[in-house]
């Protein structure tokens, strides 16, 4: 367990590192004007043409909008459970130390969200209401790809049932996949914007695994593993 938290964490820290290089690139190698309002954007080759290739849907997007609440909603999902445990066993230090781990991971998730809603990198390529609002990385797919990856290592984890597991994971799956390509064929984000969240979401689901693999195998808590179903 140890050596695969350690493996882990090399495979975090490599993507973290890849998404800084991306991020950097997208700033320096082929910066355009062909934003809105003359918004400049790095890739400008690559991404004008996927943005012309598939062109915008804003029916898509609206619907992975609002479907970008069901994450928010496994993150109050989990928030409950730690404060039941906290409730019931009346310490903070006796919570599901996986249920600790998550918390702190998307307090994490939250943070990267924010600074680059404070620091835009690249622009939308289509306005939003008459506004330009920051695209890069799309923020849907980062929630969506930091927060079901952690829903199927909890199903893993919490669920008895291999029948239950199954479906439950086969569920978060589609959706997982449905969202991030329904993101990207709406035409609200430029490609590149797609892939900086692929990547910082990967490099974080890493570290976040990579600890919990870690804390495991270093001690057992109560109700670590605990099954629900």
């Amino acid at each position: 367990m140890e050596k695969n938290g350690k493996r882990t964490l090399l495979a975090g820290s490599i993507l973290m590192g890849a998404f800084a290089i991306w991020t950097v690139l997208i700033q320096v190698v082929d910066v355009q004007a062909i934003g809105p309002n003359g918004t400049v954007v790095g890739l400008a080759t690559l991404n004008g043409w996927f943005h012309k290739l598939i062109g915008v849907h804003m029916g898509m997007y609206m619907i992975t909008d609002w479907l970008g609440l069901v994450p928010i909603f496994v993150c109050m999902i989990f928030a409950g459970l730690g404060f039941c445990q906290l409730v019931q066993r009346r310490s903070f230090f006796k919570v599901d130390y996986d249920i600790l781990c998550l918390g702190i991971y998307y307090i994490i998730t939250i943070f990267c969200y924010l600074i680059f809603e404070m620091i835009p990198i690249n622009y939308r390529p289509i306005l939003i209401e008459g506004k330009m609002e920051a695209s890069y990385p799309s923020s849907t797919t980062l929630l969506v790809l930091c927060v079901m990856p952690t829903l199927l290592e909890q199903v893993g984890r919490r669920v008895r049932s291999g029948r239950k597991k199954r479906t439950i994971s086969i569920i978060v799956i589609c959706f997982t996949m449905f969202m991030v390509l329904g993101r990207l064929v709406s035409g609200v984000h430029w490609i590149t914007d797609i892939v900086g969240a692929i990547l910082l979401s990967a490099a974080l689901v890493c570290m976040y695994r990579a600890i919990v693999l870690w804390g495991s195998s270093r001690k057992s808590l109560e109700g670590f593993g605990y099954g629900i179903l």
